[in-house]
């Protein structure tokens, strides 16, 4: 026997909220480490991190906002977690540094916030 959709989706919302929440402590982090201490920067800085939580972010995302919006038929946390994908999306575009962290945390602030009112919504 499975665990019913509802208890799915709102684990996946959980661990949305912990990986948005961790993601940005590392934006913040990394460049406070790299700019203030030169410190790191080949690893915080990474490109494979960030595409790496982007991904994770789309699919725990697709997961939980998907089964929340079957559920509970609203668009606001739809709309604000893809707004903050969208978000973190472009700060792959852009040098690394503090643009790339703004844009990320930014992001990541959202998705939380898509989570959030997916777990309050579904209530």
């Amino acid at each position: 026997m499975g665990l019913p959709l509802n208890t799915i989706r709102h684990r996946f919302d959980r661990l949305g909220l912990l990986l948005s929440c961790l993601c940005a402590v590392h934006c913040v982090a990394g460049v406070v480490i790299v700019l203030g201490l030169g410190l790191g920067s080949s690893f915080l800085l990474a490109p494979i991190i960030h595409e790496v939580g982007l991904l994770l972010a789309t699919l725990v995302a697709a997961v939980a906002i998907g089964l929340g919006a079957m559920r509970h038929r609203r668009a606001a946390p739809f709309v604000t977690a893809m707004t903050g994908l969208s978000f973190m999306g472009g700060a792959l575009a852009v040098e690394h540094g503090v643009e790339e962290a703004v844009l990320t945390v930014i992001g990541v602030t959202l998705v939380a916030a898509g989570h959030l009112l997916n777990l309050r919504k579904a209530r």
